[in-house]
């Protein structure tokens, strides 16, 4: 599993860094999840260079984050403006990460083929 992680966090840095197009399934978009809170988690218990190297950790991965969110909003058929909803206070986050947990489309859908 560590192997899958780390292999998952490598393909979208390096070759989907600026990667809005296509789909990302369930796994793909979970996996980044898992990588950035533990990475963040880490960082927020370093003393003092913490919040500095916790900035610049969110600045380097704001892209990744937004592609790899945009793709698995078009895995469900949903454009990847809907990330926009984030910017609803309190409750917007919540309603996107809602919005990427269920499956995706099993068939062809605006977006292209279903993701691996």
């Amino acid at each position: 599993m560590p192997q899958k992680v780390i292999s998952n966090f490598i393909n979208i840095v390096t070759g989907k860094y600026f990667c809005f197009n296509g789909r990302a399934g369930r796994a793909e978009f979970w996996l980044w999840i898992l990588v950035m809170f533990l990475v963040s988690a880490v960082l927020g218990f370093i003393p003092k260079i913490g919040a500095i190297l916790g900035l610049i950790w969110t600045l380097a991965m704001l892209l990744p984050s937004l592609g790899v969110t945009a793709r698995r909003l078009h895995d469900r058929d949903k454009s990847g403006w809907m990330i926009l909803v984030c910017l609803i206070p309190f409750i917007g986050t919540l309603i996107l990460l809602l919005m990427c947990l269920p499956e995706g489309d099993r068939n062809d859908n605006r977006f292209g083929s279903p993701a691996n």
